[in-house]
């Protein structure tokens, strides 16, 4: 078994020489003795610390898997903002069903969640960490507002600036800000401080948050079919007219998931108001609405004439199962804090990831269809299971596969100057 030991340089230029070593013995885990480590400035030795964890610039460590994981999400973000319009089969699903481009929230959410496990496992002063966390949402819900909210509209003409009428208040960032302020405040707030050495006391531990996971899943699912929907109406304005064409849309129904009568839509036209909502909805591009489904186009002759009514992707309803996917990334997070065995993460992640598919395949078949829209139960279920295994593979790869090439990379390496030196020496 090998022995390695980890030296942390004082960066203080007026305390040379000044180093903290900690020995660690066999397969132990890299990634706690660094947490001992308030900070890291020399190069770390050893197999796993060199494919699991690098100091930041700041000089706390990081999650390799985490970074690698947030810069594939990243790039399929782009890949689908850019190629969406080209080939539309990778675009948002238009209702029911899943595509690629589908992936991305569920996937950053997931980030959040884990992160903040990280972020909080040495909390030390609730309040402050509270007010912070408070500051921070707050900043990313403004930043949304602003990029989201139509302060853009109107640039070639003099009704450029903000229209309070119809400033769009929710979208992704601000989705995100309420989902980490959240998520963030039962990490501070809903955890005890007993000790974790099974899975069992890990659920206990944090037990309190996974009654918050169940009381907004059943928030949720008792809003969306519970909810009645009555008729309602809605108006487009006519070009070169001061007047608007009233559209009347026939509901009446109870907990109906399709595009015109679910009561995500309607919580939205209640609260928000209607000219507060998305008006480039996404099922304009269902066979209903468009002739050229599953991409935008004229509507067919027979358009239902709820076609053009405005809805919020990023609504209140959809937000609070949105919340739930980022509490889950949460006790993903925790299991890397309170389990320093690698065989033993990748179990339990295997075992939730694999569970929440299952359990996603079972609402469909039952017929609660898979819809990023609604951020429906099995939507997140899926996806969010989706995004653990994603995880757990990116894990195995950055601690087994990495070092592999390292060090076939230093062997070439060395090889070459080998020939150098025969060769010139």
């Amino acid at each position: 078994m090998g022995s390695y030991q980890l030296i942390k340089e004082n960066i203080n230029p007026h305390l040379q020489g000044n180093k903290c070593i900690l020995r660690i013995e066999g397969r132990d885990d890299v990634e706690s003795a660094l947490s001992e480590l308030d900070s890291s400035s020399s190069p770390i030795l050893g197999r796993n610390a060199a494919s699991r964890c690098i100091p930041s610039a700041s000089g706390t460590t990081r999650l390799v898997s985490l970074d690698i994981f947030r810069g594939f999400t990243v790039a399929l973000m782009i890949l689908v903002d850019n190629a969406g319009g080209f080939f539309p089969a990778i675009n948002h699903s238009p209702w029911n069903g899943l595509t690629l481009a589908d992936f991305v929230m569920p996937f950053f959410l997931f980030m959040v969640g884990i992160s903040l496990g990280l972020a909080y496992k040495n909390l030390t002063c609730r309040g402050a960490a509270s007010k912070k966390a408070m500051l921070r949402a707050l900043k990313l819900l403004t930043l949304g507002v602003f990029l989201q909210g139509g302060y853009f509209h109107g640039i070639n003409n003099l009704t450029y600036g903000v229209d309070m009428y119809q400033i769009r208040w929710m979208g992704i960032l601000q989705r995100i800000a309420i989902a980490y302020f959240l998520v963030a405040a039962c990490e501070i707030w809903l955890r005890n401080d007993d000790k974790v050495n099974s899975e069992l006391s890990l659920l206990k531990k944090y037990r309190r948050q996974w009654v918050v996971v169940l009381m907004l899943t059943a928030l949720y699912l008792l809003l969306l079919y519970g909810l009645y929907v009555p008729d309602w109406e809605y108006q487009i304005p006519i070009e070169a007219s001061s007047s608007a064409k009233v559209y009347s849309v026939k509901c009446g129904v109870h907990g109906d998931t399709g595009p015109a009568c679910n009561a995500v839509g309607m919580i939205d036209r209640k609260i928000l108001g209607i000219h507060h909502l998305y008006r480039r909805p996404i099922y304009a591009r269902t066979k209903q609405c468009s002739i050229n489904s599953p991409d935008y186009g004229p509507l067919p002759p027979d358009a239902p004439s709820w076609c053009q009514a405005p809805f919020d992707p990023e609504g209140i309803l959809s937000t609070v199962m949105a919340t739930v996917s980022c509490l889950l990334g949460l006790q993903y997070g925790h299991i890397i804090v309170h389990f320093k065995d690698h065989k033993t993460r990748l179990l339990q992640w295997f075992v939730h990831s694999c569970g929440l598919v299952a359990l996603a395949v079972i609402c469909e078949v039952c017929g609660m269809h898979i819809n990023k829209v609604l951020y429906s139960f099995s939507y997140m279920c899926f996806t969010t299971g989706a995004a653990g295994i994603l995880f757990a593979a990116i894990y195995i790869m950055v601690r087994e596969v990495i070092p592999i090439v390292q060090a076939y990379n230093h062997l070439i390496h060395m090889t070459c100057l080998n020939i150098l030196q025969l060769v010139y020496f």
